[in-house]
Order: structure tokens, then C-alpha cells, then sequence
């Protein structure tokens, strides 16, 4: 018998009759003993509809409003699933992230959990309920409505697991686990039976959309266990662990991460002197403009070339910054290119084995791929290439690395 806390996505509550399949697979685990938490969103379409009507009456709709609309989304799921579940002669409970008391900052759309009480929903389970919560939602110091943002009801199932110590924190998506890579790219992507949450927090951050990554970092600050299984079939799914000990003989790479949405500026001949990347990328962070990959050049005339990846929604608004920027030092040229990608090899196993890098730029470069950046870490390293190239690449890499079945012995 264990606390499980399983979440519930869109999709997976997305009608009537999907819920009515997440009832029946509530009463299977119950049946086997496990006191169940339940967390929801809203079901699938339901957000963008709400969106969407307050853009049509007011697109400056005070913060504070919109977060009391999309809020009533995951109020709608918990009471349905409820019903679902008194109609199967299982007593449930339905909370709000307000009557939970899933204490939050008051930062409207991108709230942060800050506490949560968890006293009514242990008394719950201690009378044999299962708790259903909303998801993506809180209530701040002010009793005020608040959204915690993008994968918001991860990060909430995430808080819940271990505010309550729970066993486990189960994430049901519409996939059935964490894969080497993404399987409409590699058919013979495997699924991956365990992974350890530094991988899945570079996996995440990194282009992986299978969890959010603020759901990873909360995992791994409180030692979480995360599964991820699939909300149409049944299966182990994957675990993402903390316990690193216990993976001790985790393959040398584990998966292939890219992120399609990169654009690449260079300011090219600017001064080399102290203070001028500072002068570049200052009014580049005061726009809220994220910096991903940064390589620098020196030249033999007393200048530099500095290159950077920012998303590619925002390379319009750097390149406008930029050259400001460039006018007022002097540079010779700003350029940009948005159709480049950034693809990446994740592994703890690189902490204690060499050859990875040698093994992934051969690959490329008998390809034909031009590496134009580079970034490491202990457990990554990513390249910046060509955007046609992408697909290519990620084959190739899966199979030099041997990740559709044992790792090669490099």
C-alpha cells in the first residue's frame, strides 16, 4: 500500500468519456490498497477557450481577472471527476488550489508555491476519500486567485508529493515514458525504464516536452520520485529519480534533446575591452530577452565577434537592441540567423567516461554537418547546426551512441 499522487492533463480528461476512463483507472489502484491524491487541469481546450474570451472583451484584462477565469477550468475537471467517482460508489473529495490552501507569491500567471497546508486532505485519505485538487492554481497571502503558469498542474502534483511525502508522483500524459529521443524523428527511440532527474531536468530544459521543467526542478529539490505513464495503455512508464547511487550503471548517454525555436545573432567587431559583453547582453536581460549559448571570438585587430542564441520569438526585438548597440560602439556588422537548431546529448555518464564530444562530432562530420557553437556541462553537450539538418543529425547520433539498444563502448 502506498501514497500515490497522480496527475491528470487535458487530454487525458479532455470529454466525458475520458473521464469516466480516469475514474475507472482511480478505482483499479484504489482496489489495490494505495491512498490516491489526484490533481487535474482543465480539460483539453477549455484554457484556450477561456483565453480567448477575455482577449475579446478587454485584450489589457487586469492580471488579477485573468487568473479568477482560468482558474474555474480545473474547478469544472475536479467536480466532474468527483462525480465520476461517487457514481462508482468511491467517496472523493473535490478542492480548489484555494481551499487546499496551496499558498502561493502574488505574481498573477506565473505564481510560485510557496507552502501548502495539508491537513483536510490527509484527514481525507484517512477516511478511506480519494482527494481530487485543481491544478495550476493557488490563492496568495491576500486570499487573492493566482496561476502558477505553464505546467502549472505538474509543478502542483509535484508540491502535493511532497508536502504529503508521498511514494510516488505519478504524471499521466498521452505518452507512455521518457524516450531516447523523439520516436516520429528515431521509429526505434526506446522507451527509457528509469532516468535520473539531473537528465530529465537537462532533457526538459533542452527541448523534451514530456514535463515541464519547473515540475523537474521541484522533484529534485524535494526529492520526488516522477513517473511518467501513459493515460491509454497500461505500462511501467519511466521513473525519474533522484537516488543517482542507484543508477550507477545508467547507460553512458541517455537521450538526444533538441529545441527547433533558436535563433543565432552576432554583433561582429566590437572593441576587446573589459566591460563590452556586459555593455551587449545588459539591455538584451532588461528586456526579458532569455541568452541561451554564448561564443566569442577574438581577433588580431583589437576586436571581437560575440555570438548568442535567444528564442526565436524574440530575435526581431534582440536584433533592434543590438543595433542600438552596435551604433554606439562602433561595430562593423549585427547579423542574425533563425534557421539553426540546437540539438544536445544528455548523459550522466559522461561525468566518468571521455570520448563523448570525439563521438558526436565525428558522427556530424561524416554527415557533412557544420558545427557552428558549442556548450558543455558535466551531463551535456549541446551544438548549434543548420535547421535542415536536424532530423539527419538526431538518426545518426541515436545510432552512433547505440541508444536503441546497449550503449557502444567508446
Amino acid at each position: 500500500m502506498a501514497l500515490l499522487v497522480q496527475k491528470f492533463g487535458g487530454t487525458s480528461v479532455g470529454s466525458v468519456e475520458r473521464i469516466n476512463a480516469v475514474a475507472d483507472r482511480l478505482l483499479r489502484y484504489r482496489g489495490q490498497g494505495h491512498d490516491l491524491v489526484v490533481v487535474v487541469s482543465a480539460m483539453s481546450g477549455e484554457t484556450n477557450r477561456l483565453v480567448a474570451l477575455a482577449a475579446e472583451l478587454n485584450p489589457d484584462a487586469p492580471a488579477r481577472e485573468v487568473d479568477v477565469l482560468l482558474s474555474t477550468g480545473e474547478q469544472v475537471t475536479i467536480a466532474l471527476l468527483s462525480m465520476a467517482l461517487h457514481r462508482r460508489g468511491q467517496d472523493a473529495r473535490s478542492y480548489t488550489g484555494a481551499q487546499v490552501n496551496i499558498l502561493t507569491d502574488n505574481v498573477h500567471g506565473k505564481a510560485r508555491i510557496l507552502s501548502i497546508d495539508d491537513q483536510r486532505v490527509r484527514k481525507d485519505l484517512a477516511a478511506g476519500r480519494i482527494v481530487v485538487v485543481a491544478g495550476f492554481q493557488g490563492v496568495d497571502d491576500q486570499g487573492d486567485i493566482t496561476t502558477l503558469g505553464r505546467g502549472g498542474s505538474d509543478t502542483t502534483a509535484v508540491a502535493m508529493a511532497a508536502a504529503l511525502k508521498a511514494d510516488e508522483c505519478q504524471i499521466f500524459t498521452d505518452v507512455d515514458g521518457v524516450y531516447t529521443t523523439d520516436p516520429r524523428i528515431v521509429p526505434k527511440a526506446r522507451r527509457l525504464d528509469r532516468i535520473t532527474s539531473e537528465e530529465m531536468l537537462e532533457m526538459s530544459s533542452l527541448g523534451a516536452k514530456v514535463l515541464q521543467i519547473r515540475a523537474v526542478e521541484f522533484a529534485g529539490k524535494y526529492k520526488v520520485p516522477l513517473r511518467v505513464l501513459s493515460s491509454f495503455e497500461e505500462g511501467q512508464g519511466t521513473l525519474i529519480s533522484y537516488d543517482e547511487e542507484k543508477d550507477m550503471e545508467q547507460p553512458l548517454i541517455s537521450g538526444i534533446a533538441f529545441e527547433r525555436d533558436e535563433a543565432k545573432v552576432t554583433i561582429m567587431g566590437v572593441p576587446d575591452q573589459p566591460g563590452v559583453a556586459h555593455r551587449i547582453l545588459g539591455p538584451i536581460a532588461d528586456a526579458h530577452i532569455n541568452v541561451d549559448m554564448i561564443v566569442q571570438n577574438v581577433g588580431g585587430d583589437d576586436t571581437t565577434d560575440l555570438t548568442f542564441t535567444v528564442h526565436r520569438d524574440d530575435c526581431k526585438r534582440a536584433l533592434q537592441f543590438l543595433e542600438a548597440i552596435a551604433r554606439e560602439l562602433k561595430a562593423r556588422a549585427v547579423k542574425s540567423d533563425d534557421h539553426v537548431v540546437k540539438l544536445s546529448v544528455v548523459g550522466v555518464g559522461m561525468r566518468s567516461h571521455a570520448g563523448v564530444a570525439n563521438t558526436m562530432f565525428k558522427t556530424l562530420a561524416e554527415e557533412g554537418i557544420n558545427i557552428q557553437m558549442i556548450s558543455t556541462s558535466e551531463i551535456k553537450i549541446s551544438v548549434v547546426i543548420e535547421e535542415k539538418y536536424l532530423e539527419l543529425a538526431v538518426r545518426s547520433l541515436h545510432s552512433a551512441f547505440g541508444l536503441e539498444g546497449q550503449p557502444e563502448d567508446l
